[in-house]
């Protein structure tokens, strides 16, 4: 049946605030949504595209036929829109184009909500559906609460295309569905707090992880449908996990059929390449001082936290997006407007998106991947932050695993590296990440980077996980970390679980659960991670041993305390200061036979007596090798 398109009435005030950049549910007109108009169903479409001489809808409805089906121009708004009748869901369908120049492209639409199964790149019709959420104490909760700083948080970043696989060459993928049905009870019993998805959004190049952005709107099919990812967010929000997302404004890809030259001109992305262009990776960068642009991107970051319920927004690359001589050299970037290097439209944005979050999205948070010495990434914007809830601690995770992949002979020289981060650690609200950036392109697995023979590995890699669960800080760690995996990640291929049959590696899974455990249950670990009042040093000045100890607090609470000694040497009657005085017992150690350490440890309870420090009150402890061990009071 041949199909005739109309015009699309728009409303004068989304027209308006679509001018203005300030359409928060943008997605609700532009795109293709299910319209009936009279007593007739079918599709309404709308695309800006300014510059455009003409646009026409093609797909499998009309065999892909360029100038059949017109849109039209709305106004003067640079959108054009029709109805088309007796259009139906999951039909494919692109958005050709004649641009300024005469040219005719076939581009996805930005606005699509769902898109075919890759390497193809038209959109589907698809409507945002009328899914029957689950999760409503969830969600009050968590705008009850508020944005977890005094909670704990302990985020298993996942690559959904990698966890686990299937032996299909055509279709490998694990479905939304089956993650469901075995990711959400795995992170469940692992006692982890949220998961970290790397991007879900379409990307049609799998080595791209997510991170080069197809489709902003359309979850990837790779996994299936639009409201399968919702079930799984739902499955994971009624086992109490909050889901956190990978989302990425800081560039997209030059391809054809994407955002770039969008209707023959740079639209959304500068036409200068010194602003336009990240050298590095070949990406565009979005022209943040847009308004239009602007609203695209905070109106997607709202339609995952709205249509999703997605918990929060990790950002990639944000340092990329601060500075303009972001990975340039002399000459290859243009100051801004006052002669410096800060990109001040990008700041501008990413202060309006976290304000606009945190407003629209009671209890979401927002975490930043910033790499610099940018102040204030995660305070208020109306301090002159730039909002975000937390900021990675980049610093902590270089500086600890340079320590722990030096020898233990040569700790002492390297002492400072474990101490530094806890003269800025509260300088931000931070998250602790051992991410998969740590992990690919020749890093090798965190097993692999430890020293000395598999046994000393193993204790090593148990004696950072007890160091950065202690440490100030929110917790990320990558997926097959939790087990140590020997092996450095792949995208291709699934993480080794048969490592999970051998007892040295169930050692290590099972310290992971029990240090989320204690994360859980002592409010110490947890609830003043961004303050100085509930860290304070016992000692840190014993570089030749290579001991450190310290105790977290929170007031009515008992403290927590925890000592490190990162040599393979026994340490007996070990004295450490301990200013609360009283009895004190061993809750973890992570030389534990049940983790596949000696047993070296303290097994009885350890009272704290008169010594040196003044005749103030210190422990005298038996320290096991390469290992941690966390001491609460003894309550009889």
């Amino acid at each position: 049946m041949h199909r005739k398109s109309r015009p699309l009435y728009i409303e004068p005030f989304d027209l308006y605030l679509f001018g203005k950049g300030r359409h928060l549910d943008l997605y609700r007109v532009l795109g293709a949504h299910p319209y009936r108009e009279g007593d007739t169903d079918g599709y309404r479409f709308a695309v800006w595209a300014p510059n455009a001489q003409k646009v026409c809808l093609v797909g499998e409805f009309n065999y892909w036929t360029w100038d059949d089906l017109h849109l039209f121009p709305v106004g003067s708004s640079g959108i054009w829109a029709a109805f088309v009748p007796d259009m139906t869901g999951g039909m494919l369908y692109k958005i050709g184009i004649k641009g300024h120049s005469g040219e005719i492209v076939y581009k996805t639409d930005p606005f699509a909500f769902a898109c075919e199964y890759r390497p193809g790149t038209a959109a589907l019709t698809c409507g945002l559906g009328d899914y029957q959420w689950g999760d409503a104490g969830w969600m009050e909760e968590r705008a009850r609460r508020g944005a977890h700083l005094d909670r704990p948080v302990s985020a298993y970043e996942v690559h959904a295309g990698s966890w686990r696989r299937h032996d299909d060459p055509i279709r490998p993928f694990y479905s939304y569905t089956e993650l469901a049905a075995t990711l959400v009870p795995y992170v469940r019993d692992m006692g982890f707090t949220h998961i970290e998805f790397m991007p879900l959004a379409e990307h049609p190049l799998d080595q791209s992880w997510g991170y080069q952005t197809g489709m902003y709107f359309a979850p990837s099919a790779r996994f299936g449908a639009p409201d399968e990812l919702r079930r799984l967010i739902d499955t994971c929000h009624q086992a109490g996990i909050g889901v956190i997302l990978d989302w990425v404004p800081a560039h997209f890809p030059k391809d054809f059929w994407g955002l770039a030259r969008f209707d023959g001109t740079s639209l959304y992305e500068h036409e200068d390449p010194r602003l336009g262009m990240h050298p590095d990776w070949g990406t565009l960068i979005f022209n943040y001082g847009r308004h239009e642009v602007r609203n695209f991107l905070i109106s997607n970051a709202l339609y995952w936290l709205k249509e999703f319920h997605v918990d929060g927004l990790r950002m990639d690359a944000v340092a990329s997006m601060l500075y303009l001589d972001y990975s340039r050299k002399e000459g290859e970037w243009q100051p801004n407007r006052y002669g410096g290097r800060e990109n001040l439209e990008a700041v501008d944005f990413l202060r309006e998106l976290n304000a606009v979050v945190h407003g629209e999205a009671p209890g979401a948070i927002t975490l930043a991947e910033e790499s610099t010495a940018w102040p204030g990434v995660s305070r208020p914007v109306y301090a002159g932050g730039l909002g975000f809830t937390y900021k990675w601690n980049m610093g902590w995770m270089h500086d600890t695993l340079l320590y722990m992949s030096k020898p233990p002979v040569f700790r002492k020289y390297h002492h400072n590296t474990m101490t530094f981060s806890l003269l800025y650690a509260f300088s931000e609200n931070f998250l602790l990440p051992l991410s998969h950036d740590e992990v690919v392109h020749g890093k090798g697995a965190l097993l692999s980077k430890m020293p000395g023979n598999m046994w000393e590995q193993q204790a090593n890699l148990r004696a950072l996980y007890a160091f950065m669960w202690a440490h100030p800080g929110k917790k990320l760690l990558f997926m097959g970390g939790e087990f140590g995996q020997w092996n450095e990640w792949r995208d291709d291929r699934e993480l080794d679980w048969i490592l999970t049959t051998f007892p040295a590696h169930n050692g290590i899974q099972r310290l992971v659960r029990d240090l989320n455990a204690i994360l859980r249950r002592e409010p110490a670990m947890y609830r003043h991670d961004h303050d100085w009042s509930g860290f304070s040093w016992l000692d840190c000045s014993d570089f030749n041993a290579s001991v450190f100890s310290f105790v977290r607090r929170a007031e009515g609470c008992p403290p927590v305390i925890w000592v490190f000694n990162f040599t393979p040497v026994v340490r007996e009657n070990y004295r450490i200061p301990c200013p609360d005085g009283g009895i004190w017992k061993e809750v973890l150690n992570t030389d534990s036979a049940l983790y596949g350490g000696g047993n070296v440890g303290n097994p009885e309870p350890c009272a704290a007596v008169p010594f040196e420090w003044n005749n103030d009150p210190s422990l005298a402890l038996t320290l096991p090798p390469l290992a941690a061990a966390a001491f609460v009071p003894n309550a009889g």
